[in-house]
């Protein structure tokens, strides 16, 4: 599952991603620095496999991963190919969901490509830029539903979704704000609408703000405004203050964090917050496995039955799947063992239609 970070030239992408995989993308401070996207594999923050660690003091320690994808700038006319538009909306294209960058601080040494900040006005850009690109998809695949109509009229109800959601884009309402039923959501599935797909705001603001509360920063507050509207959520980050926390080791971090974050109220990093509320919107979760070899988060869709579940470790414990034992975490740390959880009355046998919950601490049975 790839997240893909967006947004104007200059924003602080780049240097978002930098702090998310110390992968050493270029950051510079002129337009179409990133042409070629940089991909990387980011672990999500979860103090439960450290817990479970000090239990059973296994060989190693695996975490749930997401990929970020570093994508160009946007600017105005990207859909019509300004500004090597046609490559960058593809890449967008590629990605399950959108990390949206939007630049909350005033710095005269960091030029903006509008000449001045708006973080409001830059996100209506490049979300105009996406719905112009997802009109000329429509466009294309509604004419091609009234051709076939004419001789299939099943057709006619995804003519009338199709029609329905073009209408909105035309108003500049991206896909993913139309409502739309359940069977009308299978039907857009179909069609690889850019603006379909789920956004978290990264407003990137500057370290006074950390420090002393947002309320005093009227572009952060212009941005979670408009967020709300859409439906979205939004994280504040200093992009170069979390550039700076990746580069410290564990002590020096936590130090930091109680001095930079002190004026929220926060005990974590914008990146860790960033990081599990885009697990959250990929609408994953993760379920755990622990023994002395090894304690893992294995990433699964919300709403999984056990058996799949099973599968994300080795096929043949889907194929011959028996029953999953399972004890909720905070049973199981409670307890201080899955055998005394068992003693205690806490470990349940589910069977195939068991469906998956976040946390649950698991030992499949099979037979193949």
């Amino acid at each position: 599952m790839k997240l893909g970070i967006v947004g104007l030239p200059n924003v602080g992408k780049s240097t978002l991603f930098n702090a998310l995989t110390k992968a050493g993308a270029e950051a510079a401070n002129y337009a179409f620095c990133t042409i070629n996207p940089n991909v990387g594999v980011v672990s999500v923050p979860d103090s439960r496999l450290d817990t479970l660690a000090k239990i059973y003091d296994p060989e190693k320690i695996t975490p749930a991963t997401v990929e970020f994808v570093d994508i160009a700038g946007l600017v105005k006319g990207a859909s019509k190919g300004e500004g090597l538009g046609n490559k960058f909306l593809s890449h967008i294209r590629e990605v399950d969901a959108v990390v949206h960058v939007v630049r909350c601080f005033e710095d005269t040494d960091i030029i903006h490509v509008e000449n001045t900040v708006s973080p409001v006005r830059d996100a209506d850009t490049v979300n105009t830029e996406l719905i112009l690109s997802d009109i000329e998809v429509m466009e294309r695949r509604i004419d091609r539903t009234r051709k076939l109509l004419k001789g299939d009229q099943s057709l006619k109800s995804e003519l009338d979704v199709l029609e329905k959601v073009y209408n909105k884009l035309s108003e500049g309402i991206s896909a993913r704000e139309v409502e739309l039923s359940e069977e009308e959501q299978k039907i857009l599935k179909e069609v690889p609408l850019l603006s379909a797909k789920p956004v978290i705001y990264a407003a990137n603001v500057d370290e006074d703000s950390l420090r002393n509360g947002l309320n005093g920063n009227p572009l952060y507050a212009a941005m979670a405004e408009r967020a709300e509207k859409e439906g979205a959520e939004i994280i504040a980050i200093c992009a170069r203050i979390e550039a700076e926390l990746s580069e410290l080791d564990d002590e020096e971090r936590e130090l930091y964090l109680k001095e930079i974050y002190g004026g929220m109220g926060l005990e974590d990093t914008g990146l860790n917050r960033l990081i599990r509320a885009s697990y959250k919107l990929l609408g994953l979760m993760s379920f755990l496995t622990a023994g002395p070899k090894e304690v893992r988060a294995w990433t699964i869709p919300i709403g999984t039955k056990a058996p799949a579940a099973a599968g994300k470790i080795h096929t043949d414990f889907e194929r011959g799947f028996i029953r999953a034992e399972v004890v909720a975490y905070d049973d199981l740390i409670q307890k201080g063992s899955f055998n005394a959880a068992r003693e205690a009355g806490l470990v349940r046998s589910e069977g195939k239609d068991y469906i998956m919950k976040d946390g649950d601490v698991v030992l499949f049975r099979f037979n193949v």
